[in-house]
């Protein structure tokens, strides 16, 4: 078997370890066991080592069968047409490439279509093929956006796999419950004892299926054990109360105003504050109201404004934050927060019967009127109050580009989300037409897909414009992105004129031309790729 015997002891406890440690450091630091120093030495070592491998293997005894996991569970629902199934391989197959500055060239992002597909095929119904399940669980896992439309349209097998793969827990995770199946409202006893003896995520899974179903009777089985749980459970607990929340949480939330817990408190005080008619909200315009009016003696109405001196225990109980952030007065921080949780119904009749827009447009005494605006937009998305979120957010072509009461494109994203999708996808595009998309990207974030005729031509329209300016398409790189996956597919036969490179004036940016008749092939090829994935998702 070897040219030299293999050492007595090479089967003695430690020898593996032995064997390993002379390797590393070499024959000629460290002589094998049994076996004298010299130029056999090397071979010596192999020796021994192919020896101990075999005794390693042989000394293994059998284990104990593992029991065979239990079946996949069915899917009931239909299966994917073929060519659909064809096309979802390919989105999963595709990988994006290194990242960097140069061309993308004129080839659709798949992996950002994928979403988009995974919604389709979710309205549809289909389950997911089998053999796809390993490749879609694999990209979820590396993109979490992609992980709630994912798991629902890969179905309960994912789960089964999801136990059998540590790379997939994530699927256990993010699933109500880890995967539990949760108990009927109407098997109280069950929904009882899960809620007494279960896990925080089951607890947590089961008071939301409750609440999103019973509204009441998940309230009462949070209030019976409310004294008992943790201030992070509670805070946890209580925000599952956003869902169907009304007049009949209120005494259950008065009550959490004078929990341990800061967090509890000022999560109750907001939840209140969404309710125009709670007793939390009338004390807030109260005292909101001692702080702003109209002098009626002025040559122009014009709101004064008079912040608080201090913050009392009364202001502190009801969700008032007495500490400022850092660069903030205490005053304007603490008019900010009455403000926001008063009912906007309030302001009309303290400001003198005014409408909406009458106040907004109302001029404010001594710098307030940025903090008060501010304010108002905040109450309006809070209180999805569309009549003050459309007087906030003026004419989408008015000269300031943003309205007498936004303050931000992030605050005027949050007003348009109060709307209707028509008018919100109207207002941007009057807003687009008027100052172009160089700070439209958020306001287009919030519109639906596929966006609207009149949004779709205004963003063509706009990217045309761009064009022929002879700048570089890069600047709108993003909107171009959300074109891509946002404009409706029909809208592909009006962009064909814009495929070839148009001729390049004397104060264009060199080469320009040539980027964008690429970007907007690649924008073209995209829309009837759009649209052959949703003809195929229909091809039952």
């Amino acid at each position: 078997m070897s040219r030299t015997s293999a050492p007595s002891d090479a089967s003695a406890p430690g020898a593996w370890e032995e064997l390993v440690t002379t390797a590393l450091l070499g024959t000629e630091r460290r002589t094998p066991p049994g076996c004298a120093p010299g130029r056999e030495a090397p071979v010596a070592l192999l020796d021994a080592a192919a020896v101990e491998t075999v005794r390693r293997r042989a000394g293994l005894r059998p284990a104990r069968a593992a029991r065979r996991p239990e079946p996949a569970p069915e899917d009931p629902r239909p299966p994917l047409p073929a060519a659909a199934a064809r096309r979802l391989a390919m989105l999963l197959a595709d990988r994006p490439g290194a990242a960097g500055g140069g061309r993308r060239g004129t080839a659709p992002d798949l992996m950002e279509l994928l979403p988009q597909w995974l919604a389709a095929a979710n309205a549809h119904g289909y389950a997911a093929p089998p053999q796809a399940l390993p490749a879609l669980l694999d990209a979820a896992r590396g993109r979490t956006d992609l992980r709630p439309a994912a798991l629902a349209f890969a179905g309960p097998r994912a789960l089964w796999l999801a136990r059998l793969n540590p790379d997939w827990r994530f699927a256990l995770r993010a699933t109500p419950g880890g995967g539990t199946a949760l108990p009927r409202p109407q098997d109280t006893e069950r929904v009882h004892r899960l809620w007494q003896e279960g896990l925080f995520a089951e607890r947590v899974a089961l008071l939301s299926a409750l609440r999103a179903r019973e509204p009441a009777a998940a309230r009462e089985l949070l209030a019976s054990t409310w004294a008992t749980e943790r201030a992070e459970d509670r805070l946890m607990f209580l925000d599952s109360l956003r869902a169907g929340l009304g007049p009949e949480d209120e005494p259950f939330l008065e009550q959490a105003l004078a929990d341990r817990s800061r967090n509890v408190r000022a999560t109750a005080a907001e939840l209140l504050s969404a309710l125009p008619g709670s007793a939390l909200a009338a004390r807030m315009a109260a005292r909101a109201a001692a702080c702003v009016a109209v002098d009626p003696t002025r040559d122009t109405p014009t709101i004064l404004v008079e912040a608080p001196h201090e913050c009392d225990a009364g202001m502190e109980r009801d969700g008032v934050v007495p500490k400022p952030p850092t660069g903030r007065g205490e005053r304007s921080w603490w008019l900010s927060q009455l403000v926001e949780a008063t009912p906007l119904g309030t302001w009309c009749g303290r400001l003198g019967g005014r409408t909406p827009q009458e106040i907004v447009a109302l001029p404010v005494a001594d710098g307030w009127q940025s903090e008060l605006h501010a304010a108002w937009c905040r109450a309006a998305v809070r209180q999805r109050d569309a009549g003050w979120a459309r007087a906030l957010l003026g004419a989408p072509t008015a000269p300031e580009a943003g309205g007498p009461g936004a303050v931000s494109l992030a605050e005027r994203a949050k007003l348009l989300g109060t709307l209707d999708a028509a008018e919100r996808a109207g207002w941007v595009a009057g807003f687009i037409a008027t100052h172009g998309l160089s700070e439209a990207f958020q306001l287009l974030g919030v519109c639906a897909v596929p966006w609207a005729p009149p949004l779709g031509r205004a963003v063509v329209d706009a990217l045309n414009i761009a064009r022929d300016a002879g700048s570089y398409p890069w600047s709108f790189s993003g909107v171009m992105g959300l074109a891509e996956r946002c404009l409706d597919p029909c809208e592909a036969s009006r962009l064909d004129a814009l495929l070839a490179i148009p001729e390049e004036r004397e104060d264009a940016s060199p080469g320009a031309g040539g980027y964008w008749a690429e970007a907007f092939q690649r924008l073209v090829g995209t829309l009837r790729l759009r649209a052959a994935m949703a003809e195929e998702l229909r091809a039952a």
